[in-house]
């Protein structure tokens, strides 16, 4: 019989991994584990925060719109439009957005007028929330924003005075 030497199959190591007789694929699942980790949460990371900013703007023009609706049925006829505006403000800021926008987001439609007994007012506030996490200059070029509206309408009192 020859003496003949059995080499072991697969990579050969050298250096301390093979004096401690540690595979040559050692320690490689914990280096696969960590990058689907990032793969995999970082877009899911990122699709909380917009799904987060997008339901903090549809909280804030429902109740902007509610709100606004209120305000028009129950003010007199001189200072409806800065009440809604006001009110408009008020829930954007309540949900981190900017109150700003308040004038341009709102408009208020009223058949006939806005302050007759029995006549209805519809509300609606729009705004466009930007993606988070987008720099400007991809926004110029792509329109990186989901579009949010809520719309209320509302009857003026029948038993309003005609002050």
């Amino acid at each position: 019989m020859s003496a003949t030497a059995v080499r072991p199959r697969g990579r050969f190591r050298t250096g301390l991994g093979a004096r401690l007789g540690a595979p040559a694929d050692a320690g490689s699942a914990v280096v696969e584990f960590l990058g689907a980790t990032v793969v995999l949460l970082v877009p899911l990371v990122y699709l909380v925060v917009v799904l987060a900013a997008v339901q903090a703007a549809t909280f804030a023009v429902e109740g902007a719109a509610r709100e606004a609706a209120r305000a028009v049925v129950t003010a007199g006829p001189t200072d409806a439009g800065a009440r809604a505006t006001a009110a408009v403000a008020i829930a954007l800021g309540d949900q981190g957005l900017d109150p700003d926008l308040a004038a341009q987001a709102l408009a208020v439609r009223c058949e006939p007028d806005c302050t007759s007994p029995g006549t209805t007012v519809t509300v609606e506030v729009a705004l466009a929330v930007p993606l988070p996490g987008v720099p400007g200059f991809v926004r110029d070029v792509v329109p990186l924003a989901v579009p949010v509206s809520a719309t209320v309408t509302a009857p003026v009192d029948d038993h309003r005075s005609r002050s």
